[in-house]
């Protein structure tokens, strides 16, 4: 049987309330929009080169976004209700998941001004990414992928406004399944984000 071709996406907003604050220009920044070549200085991209092509995609010339911050790991139990609704843990036919996040801002300038601007980009992001296939996955293992598109209040340098945590989950029949889903779910993510126009 082969991988599922489509992503679920949905999308809601965490502001205020004790809610995280997304730091753009925090310590560790790379900036890869100016120096694309260090994208393996980033410890998660080294180690899941997916990852580090989601990345370069991300922050090219032709993207409507730039990333700040990633990261990749194995759920938790309590995590998976995220990645298959209804599920308090892994459910039956699959032994291995995988997630991970990126925080995203707009190109044109450091943050959303307003955060109906950012949940605006995300309901035609989130259509986006279900009206697009995703393809080049072809193991014989089924997977669930899903992405949760997140606005947040965030700070980039002197600028205060909001931006948006992209979290991608996989649920899969064993580790290298997951990865590989993953892996084909980035691809897919990009590509759809490289559509949307940008804000």
């Amino acid at each position: 049987m082969g991988l599922d071709k489509h992503m679920e996406a949905d999308f809601e907003v965490q502001v205020g309330g004790g809610a995280p604050v997304i730091e753009a220009l925090w310590e560790g920044f790379v900036d890869l929009r100016r120096s694309p070549e260090r994208v393996y200085e980033i410890s998660e991209a080294a180690t899941f080169p997916a990852l580090a092509e989601a990345l370069l995609a991300l922050n090219g010339l032709d993207a409507p976004l730039w990333t700040s911050k990633c990261d990749v790991w194995d759920p938790h139990a309590a995590e998976m209700e995220a990645f298959e609704p209804g599920q308090s843990a892994l459910p039956e036919r699959h032994h291995a998941a995988l997630a991970c996040y990126i925080d995203l801002l707009p190109r044109s300038s450091l943050v959303f001004a307003d955060w109906k601007d950012a949940e605006d980009f995300c309901r035609r992001w989130v259509a986006q990414i279900e009206a697009e296939e995703m393809g080049g996955a072809t193991h014989d293992a089924t997977h669930s992928a899903t992405v949760d598109l997140i606005v947040r209040q965030a700070i980039a340098g002197e600028a205060e406004g909001f931006a948006i945590t992209a979290y991608l989950g996989v649920v899969a029949d064993y580790r290298a399944g997951a990865e590989e889903a993953l892996a084909a779910a980035l691809r897919h993510f990009v590509a759809a984000t490289l559509s949307v126009p940008a804000p």
